[in-house]
């Protein structure tokens, strides 16, 4: 490979600049080589070798408008704003057409949460300065900033007006599309920019984002298909394709791109569980587990490695190792109102009640609404014969579901046991009235109440 002139230029006065911090001689350069290196030192986050090699700088350019704005630069990143805003004023007095003063006045303003001034000041950059698409840029994320996402959308298409190569204002663009829930109109705006520059395989990958976005899953798999044609490394791409071609049941397709990205790199956990469930969807159970439990060796602590592993063996109605693994993904995530509901339904399945109401208690105690928790909740509590703790979980629930009849049956069923006639026909009066056609839910959870005579005589008073 051969290096360019400059480049070669560039790599020679890195080298020396070491040699003489090794050395202790002082060798010249100029003030532009001088910037390149402390901006390389920087860009490796090497502050402090780019703070000596600005000071040799300034000990040999003490004139160099751009070694002192390299030094602002370093100065308003140290967050010494005033130091930085007086040298500012005294340069600007110099050259007051110089952009790179107005950037970095910007920048402070920016800093100070004044992003009113700081586009101000940008916008007196844009007047001077040769690189549009980079001022352009930033005034974008000013705008980004103060949440003003239509402007932001402006400067950054204004910005690949300028440079269409510029991939970031490429993101930026798309995000305020969906930060504005435009999706269709980004779609639009997607094909212009490829109409102009068809070879972006960024520009498809994000046109396939947003198809997928839409669930237009037959054309996102065409976007991201040009997107892979384009740069046969794109594993984002790979991925996201693999997921669309999910979507349409396309199984086969979707595991051989999944597979593609353990090809390019080695593999990843979510990939490898993917795999997994598109070989389950084909029957293929054997190689579904195979690829689930290469899930969980690539990372012990991805929870979801294990549901799949749980969800797997249930659906085989093996409650003896889903309960195993059920238990894994617990000791990982032990907030996770879904897995604690699979712990309830497995221990249920087994006739472990004790451990299936806990499971339902916490299953809501984390955030689960679904009025089935709540019912099978209480019917746990009602197998283990916790009545008064049944009544106290419906009357919870009636917070969630006030007008539900399986909970107005319930609670009748459960008062009418604990002898509180008055509250029990109160709620039987409301479940006839709300659903009078499942009033046999009461006979098939509470026969010996369906037996009482003011219970039958309410049901005919209904019935007329």
């Amino acid at each position: 490979m051969h290096l360019d002139h400059d480049e070669e230029d560039y790599n020679l006065s890195l080298s020396k600049f070491e040699s003489m911090l090794k050395t202790n001689k002082v060798f010249f350069f100029d003030s532009e080589e001088f910037e390149e290196i402390i901006l390389h030192y920087l860009d490796m986050g090497k502050a402090n070798l780019a703070k000596k090699a600005l000071k040799l700088g300034l000990e040999q350019h003490p004139k160099s408008t751009g070694l002192k704005l390299v030094q602002v630069e370093m100065l308003v990143y140290d967050d010494k704003l005033e130091i930085a805003e007086k040298m500012l004023n005294e340069l600007y007095a110099i050259e007051p057409t110089n952009e790179e003063i107005f950037i970095q006045k910007a920048n402070i303003y920016s800093k100070r949460d004044n992003h009113v001034k700081a586009v101000e000041l940008l916008q007196e950059a844009l007047k001077y300065t040769e690189d549009l698409a980079d001022v352009y840029n930033l005034i974008g994320m000013e705008y980004l900033f103060m949440d003003n996402l239509e402007k932001a959308k402006e400067n950054f298409k204004s910005c690949l007006e300028v440079d269409i190569e510029d991939q970031s204002a490429l993101y930026n663009v798309v995000y305020c599309y969906e930060f504005l829930d435009q999706n269709a109109e980004a779609i639009e705006y997607i094909k212009t920019y490829i109409d102009r520059n068809p070879y972006s395989e960024i520009a498809w990958h994000q046109k396939g984002r947003l198809y997928y976005g839409l669930k237009d899953y037959v054309n996102a798999v065409r976007a991201f298909e040009y997107a892979t044609y384009i740069d046969e490394e794109f594993m984002g791409a790979f991925m996201e394709n693999g997921k669309a071609l999910e979507r349409l049941k396309r199984y086969e397709e979707a595991i051989e791109n999944y597979q593609r990205t353990i090809d390019l790199d080695d593999p990843t956990s979510y990939a490898l569980l993917r795999i997994g469930k598109c070989h389950e969807k084909l029957g293929n159970k054997a190689e579904a587990l195979k690829y689930f439990n290469k899930t969980v060796h690539e990372d012990p602590l991805l929870d979801k490695g294990w549901i799949a592993i749980t969800d797997f063996y249930v659906r085989q109605k093996n409650f003896q190792k889903a309960l195993f693994y059920v238990n894994k993904a617990l000791a990982i995530d032990d907030q996770n109102r879904a897995y604690w509901k699979r712990f309830a339904t497995i221990n249920k399945a087994m006739n472990f009640y004790e451990e299936a109401e806990l499971g339902f208690r916490k299953a809501v105690e984390f955030g689960d609404n679904h009025l089935d928790t709540w019912l099978f909740w209480v019917d746990i509590l009602q197998f283990l014969g916790e009545f008064d703790s049944a009544v106290m979980t419906l009357l919870q629930a009636t917070e969630f579901f006030p007008e539900e009849y399986q909970i107005e049956y319930r609670l009748a069923g459960f008062y009418l046991i604990l002898n509180d006639t008055e509250k029990g026909t109160f709620h039987l009066s409301n479940a006839l009235r709300l659903n009078f056609n499942n009033h046999t839910l009461l006979e098939e959870l509470f026969p010996t109440v369906w037996t009482i005579k003011k219970v039958q005589s309410l049901i005919k008073k209904h019935n007329k």
